[in-house]
Formats: C-alpha cells, sequence, structure tokens
C-alpha cells in the first residue's frame, strides 16, 4: 500500500504544477479528454499488469489492437453483422491469441518474451494483409450508434471509456485481491517451481493470466477503434505495449513478478497520461512522448532494484 500512496502523492504534485505551469490543464474539455484516455490506456494496463505479476511479459499489445481494430470494421462496415455479434467475435478473437501465447509459454516452454514478441511481428503484418494496407473506418456509425458512444460518449457528464475502467477495476480487484486465483498468480510470480511444489496448477495460472491480458485488450481495442474511428493498420496501436508496461511498473508492478495492485496500475496510468498532457499542454515535440516513457520504464525498474536491495540488506 505504500508504493501507491507514493505514488498517487506523485500524481497529486504533477498535476498541482501541471495545473501552475498552464491553466489549460484544468479546463473541462482537457479533464474530460484525459479521463478518456486514462480509461481507455488503463484498461489493457491492467491486462498486461496482471502478466507481469506472474512473471511474464506481453509486446503484442498493439499489434493486436490494430488486427481487432480491423477485423471489427470489416465486420460492420463490409459484412454488416450485427453490432453486438462484431463485439463478441472480437472479443473471442483477442482471448484466442491469448490462449495460444499462454499454451507456447507453458507446454511449449517459450519465453514470454520470444511468443509475443513474434506475436507483435505476425498480428502486425496479418493485419495489414487482411486491410490490403488500407486504412479501415467506421463512417458515422450507422446502425451501431451506441457503440461508438461507448468510446467517445459521456455518462452523467463522465467520459464512458473511464466508467468501463472503473467497472474493470473493481472486477480485477475482487480476482486479483480476494479470490484463490488472485494468490495463485501471485505465489506464481514469486516463485512458479514452489507455486508448482504447493499443488498449484501452475500452467493453468499463467495461461488464464494471458488470456484475461487479451480479454481485456480486446475491449480497449474496440474503444479505441470508435475513439479514433478508423484503423490503419500500419500503426494503429503502435507501441501501446510500451505504454502498459510503463503504466503496471509506475504503479508498483515488479518485473520480477509477485508484486503489483490493481489501484496502482489505474494511478500508474493517470500519471502516465499526466506527464503526456504536460508535454501536449507545454508545446514540447510530441516525439519526446517516447522519452518519457523510456524514462519511465528506467525509473521505475531502478526504483523497484533499489527498494530490492534496500529489503535484502534489512532482512
Amino acid at each position: 500500500m505504500k508504493k501507491e500512496l507514493g505514488i498517487f502523492l506523485i500524481l497529486v504534485a504533477l498535476c498541482v504544477v501541471v495545473s501552475i505551469l498552464n491553466p489549460r490543464f484544468l479546463s473541462a474539455a482537457n479533464l474530460q479528454n484525459t479521463a478518456r484516455l486514462v480509461g481507455m490506456y488503463g484498461i489493457f494496463s491492467i491486462g498486461v499488469g496482471v502478466v507481469i505479476i506472474t512473471s511474464g511479459i506481453d509486446l503484442s499489445i498493439g499489434s493486436k489492437m490494430a488486427l481487432l481494430g480491423v477485423l471489427l470494421s470489416m465486420m460492420l462496415m463490409q459484412s454488416h453483422w450485427p453490432s453486438a455479434l462484431a463485439v463478441v467475435l472480437t472479443i473471442g478473437v483477442a482471448m484466442s491469441l491469448g490462449l495460444l501465447h499462454g499454451t507456447l509459454i507453458t507446454r511449449m516452454k517459450i519465453q514470454p518474451f520470444i511468443v509475443t514478441l513474434c506475436g507483435l511481428l505476425f498480428y502486425r503484418g496479418l493485419a495489414r494483409f487482411i486491410a490490403k494496407d488500407e486504412t479501415k473506418g467506421f463512417g458515422n456509425a450507422e446502425g451501431f450508434e451506441r457503440l461508438r458512444d461507448l468510446a467517445t460518449g459521456n455518462l452523467i457528464g463522465v467520459p464512458a471509456p473511464f466508467v468501463v475502467l472503473i467497472v474493470v477495476s473493481v472486477v480485477m480487484w475482487v480476482v486479483l485481491h480476494k479470490s484463490v486465483f488472485g494468490r495463485y498468480l501471485f505465489a506464481v510470480g514469486r516463485n512458479e517451481d514452489a507455486a508448482r511444489y504447493s499443488g498449484i496448477n501452475t500452467k493453468l495460472v499463467i495461461t488464464a493470466a494471458y488470456v484475461i491480458c487479451a480479454l481485456l485488450t480486446g475491449v480497449a481495442a474496440i474503444l479505441f477503434a470508435f475513439y479514433t474511428n478508423s484503423v490503419s493498420p500500419s500503426s494503429h496501436g503502435n507501441f501501446y505495449e510500451l505504454y502498459g508496461i510503463a503504466a503496471a511498473v509506475l504503479g508498483g508492478c515488479s518485473l520480477r513478478g509477485g508484486e503489483g495492485s490493481v489501484v496502482g496500475i489505474i494511478v500508474g496510468t493517470a500519471l502516465l497520461q499526466v506527464l503526456q498532457n504536460l508535454v501536449n499542454l507545454l508545446g514540447v515535440d510530441p516525439s519526446l512522448n517516447f522519452a518519457v516513457m523510456g524514462a519511465v520504464i528506467l525509473i521505475g525498474v531502478m526504483a523497484d532494484q533499489l527498494l530490492k536491495e534496500r529489503a535484502a540488506k534489512t532482512t
């Protein structure tokens, strides 16, 4: 809990600094847009955090979003399938990819880095092939306006994606911190061999973590597709996996596994978005966003290392 409190205090301090440097930060439009982005990024960042807790990694998030966005557009705009069916199939495809990753990692004993790196390349190439390297869009979203409103609309003045994030967060908080499965996730992340010898089906737990990550990625992919209203298979979702990793690391997830919390990941996501908002409001070159992400990941890993060494000295 100390980590989450520390990160939250940093977030509050950063918000104060940003509002002083540029009062537009506190404008209703900017706050709403920031909350919308926190909602969309936070959803898949929680999934990335679940995988990191098991001492894994998923580098294919952005490419999966491109593939899922292309498929969703083609189902709705070309095949004219019912929106509910298109959503179910999109999330089903996402979960199938997560199941594939988990199976390759647990059954074939391939490193998560390699599996998901191959996924990053394969899904991006597949998206470009299916779309014939053409941008896919949703036009005026005629016939599925409610689905579009889920990404661009508000609920009692609150951006709908942020509301979805709250719902997802509550469910995942219960799963991670109040269920037997959650305890298994942390146990596997801390020491997989010890968890297996204690009777935990580590293969099932790890596979389930990748399926959950893919499920949340599928939800976020639908929101992002309608938020941008177009999906360019060559660039849609680029580097989103780094956003997820940075948010999780900022939120207290250790890349060694066995540590992390839903609250921390949400705060980490918000902190990352405020940092990017600061870059935009100050008129700094947007390409520095990637420098900010790189610095955030590095600082998070360094802080985790220092805390580990300090804890080792005190025991």
